[in-house]
């Protein structure tokens, strides 16, 4: 299973290429647009107080190497880590987390 990060998305939309692969509710906010994308046939995943948490531990241990990073990316990584999902992004700054975690990520250039 999979889940693709917003910029992904976009750029799936962009090509008119399929989106068979789960997002985030923060994708959704970041780009509602995906709704009215017909070639999205993915599920969308919420976060769940776990992930929150998981989040928070995420935060802290990037915290302790001066290498913060954003409520949004912290909520992606730990819904992937919860789900057992890999995160396809474009997306750098989530190498760091994977450093941390046990996210499973693929990036994209």
């Amino acid at each position: 299973m999979t889940i693709v990060d917003t910029n992904i998305v976009i750029r799936r939309i962009r090509n008119k290429e399929p989106i068979s692969e789960d997002i985030t509710v923060v994708t959704l906010v970041e780009y509602p647009f995906v709704l009215d994308y017909e070639g999205f046939r993915g599920s969308i995943l919420f976060p769940t107080t776990k992930d929150y948490y998981l989040a928070f531990e995420i935060q802290r241990r990037l915290a302790e190497k001066g290498r913060m990073k954003g409520f949004a990316d912290l909520l992606v990584a730990a819904i992937a880590i919860n789900n057992g999902e890999e995160l396809v992004t474009g997306d750098e700054d989530f190498s760091d987390i994977a450093e941390v975690s046990p996210l499973k990520l693929r990036l994209v250039r």
